[in-house]
């Protein structure tokens, strides 16, 4: 009796190690081409790829981008042209780059665009 106790608290124990670590929890699943075929994309290298597509857009002063499971969080300042203007092209350019990265879910996308900061 005393060793099925035993072993039963190290089952549980080892169950509660397992549930506390983080597994595969930043890596974002890709779309399987093949059935035997399996791959993954880290969400910072995806946050990396909208990034870079983000500041080719004309206007982008500087972007921020936070990859989620299911959100995009994208953050730009743009410095000469119309907010508007500038918060059209980046959901364009990056519904085009979130396509691209061959996602199972397309993260969703939260686009906000400010003015920079007064200097001084």
């Amino acid at each position: 009796m005393l060793v099925g106790a035993g072993v039963a608290a190290l089952l549980g124990l080892w169950l509660l190690v397992l549930a506390a670590t983080p597994g595969l929890r930043g890596v974002l699943p890709m779309r399987r081409p093949r059935p035997d075929v399996r791959a993954g994309l880290q969400r910072d290298a995806a946050a990396l790829v909208l990034r870079d597509r983000a500041m080719e857009v004309s206007g982008v002063q500087s972007v921020r981008v936070r990859v989620r499971r299911r959100k995009a969080d994208v953050r730009a300042v743009s410095h000469f042209r119309e907010l508007d203007d500038v918060r059209a092209d980046l959901e364009t350019t990056l519904a085009d780059g979130v396509e691209g990265l061959g996602l199972v879910r397309r993260p969703a996308l939260s686009v906000r665009v400010a003015r920079p900061g007064r200097k001084g």
